[in-house]
């Protein structure tokens, strides 16, 4: 854990930090793993050092949308530092990895013992929110494949990683959209010489070439992160 850091614990005065710490435990998050359900009372947050969570909407008796995700920049359970004790969207480990939970008491004590931490947190909620609604704009008004090539960006930003195990069924679960739509979308970035997919196993092979295919909001979504928190997530500045 003194290796892979967390974005949010990393910005820290050292005690506070080492506080934190020592609160919680590092445990593995498994791809598929549901950490929270809407609605349901939050007995643990996660600060996530590899790996990355979807955040999950769901109405009625679909299958759910994402619109948003945490990975090492961010955290899952910021609303318990608002005073919230229920949380209200479903959270499912998208990228597994490992992260600092810790349980929802202790948590309480060190945010009170921590002006710097209730900062960073408030920044957060901030980047958030702008994610969340950048989400709902993005869903409206952008065609499938500028959405697909954000989403894959965002995903290799917060997994460190250009590899990348997931289905056509899985995405368009995340999108929001048909199969047979991101089967069409994925199928033109990969005739870009993009990315290659084949049985479930997706890579990216041109960065650049995927973020000039992207909407617009994926430099946004960075540029609120950078606004609010003073930089732009690690992950994504070592992989432009």
């Amino acid at each position: 854990m003194n290796d892979i850091e967390n974005g949010l614990i990393e910005q820290l005065p050292r005690a506070d930090r080492q506080r934190l710490l020592a609160a919680g435990e590092a445990v593995e998050m498994t791809l598929a793993e549901v950490l929270s359900e809407a609605g349901e009372p939050t007995r643990h947050v996660y600060f996530p050092m590899e790996g990355f969570v979807s955040l999950v909407s769901r109405v009625d008796a679909h299958p759910g949308l994402e619109v948003g995700m945490v990975g090492r920049e961010g955290m899952l359970g910021v609303h318990v530092a608002l005073g919230v004790p229920v949380a209200p969207l479903h959270a499912v480990v998208q990228g597994p990895g490992t992260a600092l939970r810790i349980a929802v008491a202790p948590f309480r004590r060190e945010l009170g013992h921590s002006a710097a931490l209730q900062r960073n947190l408030g920044r957060y909620v901030n980047v958030l929110m702008a994610q969340l609604a950048g989400s709902a704009a993005c869903l409206r008004f952008h065609l499938i494949g500028p959405r697909l090539a954000r989403w894959l960006l965002m995903s290799q930003d917060r997994a460190q990683s250009d590899h990348f195990h997931m289905t056509h069924e899985f995405l368009a679960y995340m999108l929001g959209v048909r199969r047979v739509g991101v089967t069409a979308a994925a199928g033109a970035l990969q005739a870009g010489g993009l990315i290659e997919y084949r049985r479930g196993e997706l890579r990216v092979v041109d960065r650049a070439g995927l973020e000039a295919a992207a909407c617009s909001c994926y430099l946004a979504d960075r540029r609120i992160y950078g606004l609010s928190i003073g930089r732009a997530p690690a992950s994504a500045i070592n992989a432009a």
